[in-house]
């Protein structure tokens, strides 16, 4: 049988795969108004940053945006999009002269959603907290927008949704940690175990813990 060491490993591999496969290939997580006109995954929001701000050439953003334009072209049954044309395809023509108020009053979303496609980069050499901090920051920004939105905000909160794969990508990014997930492992084996001391009143194998409780309960009781 595997050790909890190797089972968290399994896991914590598998999670980052799908984690990586959502960021990577742009499903949709969320709605949101951006640069782009409405974004909806983080590598949109990012590469609408980066162009914008001049931060990296735009080739790097082209690298982001493809794997995610061919995955949309063979869900829609479409025709395979021109890397050259690629920007036209995300509207980025005029991003540069385009206002930054929906950035600037987004920050908790601009901030997730660089930690979550740095993050997914990064778990290819090793998995860490980045992707689930990242997705965090995201959602909060989002129940933010759309808590508040209802009193203040001049956007309407139609335009602001969190799909349900946004919670998938959570429960992927929590699950990538392997340090985490030997934690769950370890306290269900020993809820297991201590369940099954109870059930079988057979005390020879419970922990050190249990036994000292059932102690201080028999002194009690005589």
């Amino acid at each position: 049988m595997a050790s909890s060491k190797e089972w968290a490993s399994y896991i914590s591999s598998i999670a980052f795969f799908v984690y990586f496969l959502l960021i990577i290939f742009q499903i949709p997580l969320f709605r949101v108004p951006c640069r782009f006109g409405i974004c909806k995954t983080p590598i949109e929001v990012t590469s609408a940053q980066l162009i914008a701000s001049d931060l990296f050439p735009t080739y790097v953003v082209k690298v982001l945006l493809y794997p995610g334009a061919i995955a949309n072209a063979i869900i829609k049954n479409r025709a395979f999009p021109s890397y050259s044309k690629l920007l036209n395809l995300y509207n980025i023509s005029n991003l540069r002269t385009a206002p930054a108020a929906s950035d600037l009053q987004r920050l908790e979303i601009l901030s997730g959603s660089y930690l979550s496609v740095v993050g997914a980069f990064v778990g290819l050499l090793r998995h860490g907290r980045m992707s689930l901090f990242g997705t965090m920051l995201i959602i909060w920004g989002l129940l933010r927008e759309i808590i508040l939105g209802q009193f203040y905000s001049t956007v309407p909160t139609k335009a602001i949704h969190m799909y349900p794969t946004m919670i998938v990508a959570m429960v992927c990014a929590f699950l990538s940690v392997r340090r985490d997930v030997r934690k769950l492992i370890h306290s269900s084996s020993k809820a297991r175990r201590t369940a099954a001391c109870y059930r079988k009143r057979d005390y020879r194998y419970c922990d050190l813990s249990i036994k000292i409780t059932r102690c201080h309960i028999l002194k009690m009781i005589g």
